[in-house]
């Protein structure tokens, strides 16, 4: 049964389970390259995940209760880091920009309305550039220069394609196999 805001105990549950997901990915430890002080992690690809299969309201909410979770303190972020650091750092930029990825891989399913690999791969693709679009200003900002930021960044392409394709497989075959039964399906 709903809340008052919708919002039923299954879909809260959800919402949260996701959010635990994003925290699983950060077993695996980032790896520093290069001078930026941002590793590669595999959590970036939670959020657009997260959107994938949930959709955009509840993909960006559980987005947005693991980057609280871990901005008061919980060791939740790659490498163990918890806290405001990791946010005011580097790398601060990209954790930011998460829910904007899984705002924009949310949306892009709902407006297409299909769960199909060649959307997730679309949705996948454009929830990324959004961590970029909000990253590498930020590194800018931090280095004090956006034109080596958005170079430095480059590194991170290559990992970043495989972690959209792999999620847009994922995304696809879970819609396949649950048709119907997750936010963003088609009706």
């Amino acid at each position: 049964m709903p809340d008052s805001r919708g919002l039923s105990p299954s879909a809260l549950a959800t919402t949260v389970v996701f959010a635990a997901f994003i925290a699983v990915l950060g077993i695996f430890p980032g790896i520093s390259v290069g001078g930026t002080g941002v590793p590669i992690v595999l959590q970036n690809v939670g959020p657009v995940l997260a959107a994938c299969l949930l959709g955009v309201r509840r993909g960006t909410a559980a987005t947005a209760l693991f980057l609280g979770l871990a901005a008061l303190g919980l060791p939740l972020l790659s490498g163990g880091r918890g806290g405001i650091g990791p946010f005011l750092g580097p790398g601060g930029g990209f954790l930011v920009g998460w829910l904007l990825s899984a705002l924009v891989a949310g949306l892009v399913v709902a407006r297409l309305k299909r769960t199909t690999l060649p959307v997730m791969l679309l949705a996948c693709t454009a929830g990324m550039a959004a961590d970029y679009a909000v990253g590498v200003p930020f590194l800018g900002l931090y280095t004090g220069d956006l034109w080596s930021a958005a170079v430095q960044s480059l590194i991170y392409v290559p990992g970043d394609v495989v972690k959209v394709v792999g999620a847009s497989l994922i995304a696809a075959t879970v819609h396949r196999a649950l048709p119907h039964r997750l936010a963003g399906s088609a009706a």
